[in-house]
């Protein structure tokens, strides 16, 4: 007897009216924002203009969910286009699958285009959002828990969730959460980048490689879990594998790249420190005049004060002596009258 479970919510759509409102795609929109909204914070610490994550990202997003599609439905291909299946279901993307493989290449490869048209580095770029990304994916995969999907092995453990849908073959139980596994993961995924990035000063590309290596090594053992129907090569489920050779190509690029370009990027984005020098200029050219405005003002009162006390005197010496020649004049009369 279970004593306590994650319960499963009843549906994964509400209406609004005509309009429905599916638990997946919130948790997607959501976590896009943050992805944003916190590599925009990364990029201006770097030196990086605001705005321009979110411009490319109006390309790296499409990109990503057109490409995390199309991995889904071409590795799960029996889904969508085997005997009694509707292939039409392949382009409902809002009832879930999306392969976190195609999400990144192909986001990549729509980032790419992006930082093209800026004039920006992208691996710069790429470190400053694999944070981001990482917390995507952490509120991404709540969408599974309201689709009812991609759960582990049956267990009575107090953090099980319960799964109530018999669609698609499910079986009523308790079931490992390997939606919240991998979201907590993901949580310590981007902890993990961002405490690295900042005692290593991590660059080129090296902080989202670590991102990737981490989220790797997670993936391996909660797809390990899974007991949804999967391709497997040797005994081991199709994406164990590409998490295996994508971890150990990540970690080779990060030393490589610390080989070759070690350190942080100077400039992640030309022309955004000249904009803060222009305003940095302009306020010290403001200041220098204020001063010597104060200065011109200054010697101006020092002037006047000089002047002030020594036109008075001047004038009451000439009226002086202009007094003492009346005197004498009148005195020299006076003489030649008597005379007379």
């Amino acid at each position: 007897m279970e004593l306590a479970f994650i319960p499963s919510p009843s549906r994964g759509v509400l209406h609004l009216g005509p309009v429905p409102l599916r638990g997946y795609a919130f948790c997607i929109i959501i976590g896009v924002f943050v992805a944003v909204w916190l590599g925009n914070k990364r990029w201006v610490a770097r030196g990086g203009r605001p705005g321009t994550v979110a411009d490319i990202a109006v390309w790296a997003v499409p990109f990503g969910l057109i490409g995390g599609r199309l991995y889904h439905v071409i590795t799960d291909y029996q889904l969508y286009f085997s005997e009694g299946r509707d292939w039409v279901d392949a382009f409902k993307i809002w009832e879930g699958g999306l392969g976190i493989w195609g999400a990144i290449a192909f986001g990549a490869v729509g980032a790419w285009i992006g930082a093209r048209r800026r004039g920006v580095p992208m691996p710069a770029y790429a470190d400053a959002v694999a944070p981001g990304i990482a917390l995507a994916q952490a509120i991404g995969r709540w969408g599974n828990w309201f689709n009812q999907e991609l759960y582990g092995k049956a267990t009575d453990l107090p953090w099980a969730v319960e799964i109530t849908s018999t669609a698609d073959g499910r079986v009523p139980g308790t079931y490992h959460p390997t939606f919240l596994y991998e979201s907590l993961w993901c949580i310590g995924v981007a902890l993990l980048v961002i405490w690295a990035d900042r005692r290593f000063k991590l660059g080129h590309g090296r902080a989202f490689a670590l991102y990737v290596a981490a989220y790797c090594v997670g993936r391996f053992w909660t797809e390990y879990l899974r007991v949804d129907d999967a391709h497997h090569i040797l005994g081991l489920r199709l994406n164990n594998w590409t998490a295996l050779f994508v971890f150990l190509l990540a970690v080779l690029y990060i030393v490589l790249s610390a080989r070759k370009r070690p350190g942080r990027e100077a400039v992640v984005e030309p022309g955004a420190e000249s904009v803060a020098g222009d305003t940095g200029s302009a306020a010290g050219k403001d200041a220098k005049d204020s001063e010597n405005d104060a200065d011109d003002a200054e010697k101006s009162d020092a002037s006047g004060a000089t002047a002030a006390p020594e036109d008075p005197s001047g004038a009451d010496e000439a009226d002086a002596a202009d007094d003492a020649k009346d005197a004498e004049g009148v005195t020299n009369g006076a003489d030649s009258a008597k005379k007379g």
